[in-house]
C-alpha cells in the first residue's frame, strides 16, 4: 500500500498541490501536517509512521516535506525501513528501501550527505568562535550594562537601595546585579594594590 504524507509550514499554504501529487501517484491514504518541520512533534508523521505495515511505500511530494535536515530524513527513513517500510520522494524519484541493493547505496549515500552536513555546521561553529575570540569577544550575550549603569548601582546598593529594586530598575536578575557588582569590586581592589606599590 502507498502512503502518502504532505506538510506545509503554515496555515496560509496549501496541501492540494501535495496531495493531488501523491493521489496521482496512487497513494491510498494521505496523512497531513501543517507546521514547520523545525518542530520535532509533528502528529501526522506519527499516525504514518504508525500506520504504514510491512511491504508499504511511504511516499512524500519533496524530501523536504519528510525531514528538518538530511540526519532527521535518514531517522526517520531508518524507522520505516526497519519496520519493512520503504520510502519514495515524487520530485526528486528516489526510492529508499533497504531491502535492494539501490536502496541500500542511497541509504549509504545520504549518511554520508548528513556526516558531512554535521561536520560542515560544527567547522562554521568553531571557525565562528576564534574570530570572535580575535576580535576580543568571549561568545555569550553582549553587556547589558555600561560602566555608568554599574557605578549608578553601586551607589544605590551601597544606600540601602534593596537589590531586587534595583534588578527591577535595570530589568535584570539580581544575580546579574551581584555578579557585576562582584567584578567592580575586584577592579577595584586590583587598582587600589596597584596603586600601594
Amino acid at each position: 500500500m502507498k502512503i502518502g504524507y504532505a506538510r506545509v509550514s503554515t496555515g496560509l499554504q496549501n496541501l492540494d498541490l501535495q496531495k493531488d501529487s501523491l493521489e496521482s501517484y496512487g497513494c491510498e491514504k494521505i496523512f497531513t501536517d501543517k507546521i514547520s518541520g523545525a518542530k520535532s512533534k509533528r502528529q501526522g508523521l506519527d499516525e504514518v509512521i504508525n500506520f504504514a505495515r510491512s511491504g508499504d511505500t511511504v511516499v512524500v511530494w519533496r524530501l523536504d516535506r519528510l525531514g528538518r535536515n538530511m540526519e532527521d530524513l535518514i531517522s526517520i527513513v531508518n524507522t520505516l525501513n526497519d519496520r519493512g517500510v520503504s520510502f519514495h520522494s515524487i520530485q526528486e524519484n528516489i526510492t529508499m528501501d533497504k531491502s535492494s541493493s539501490t536502496g541500500q547505496l542511497l541509504f549509504h549515500l545520504f549518511a554520508a550527505f548528513a556526516e558531512f552536513e554535521r561536520n560542515l555546521i560544527l567547522e562554521r561553529s568553531a571557525a565562528g568562535r576564534m574570530a570572535a575570540r580575535a576580535r576580543g569577544r568571549l561568545g555569550g550575550r553582549p553587556e547589558k550594562l555600561t560602566e555608568h549603569d554599574i557605578h549608578l548601582m553601586k551607589t544605590l546598593v551601597d544606600n540601602g537601595t534593596p537589590i531586587k529594586t534595583v534588578a527591577e530598575k535595570w530589568g535584570v536578575s539580581r544575580t546579574t546585579i551581584y555578579r557585576y557588582l562582584e567584578k567592580l569590586e575586584e577592579r577595584e581592589d586590583e587598582k587600589y594594590g596597584e596603586s600601594t606599590h
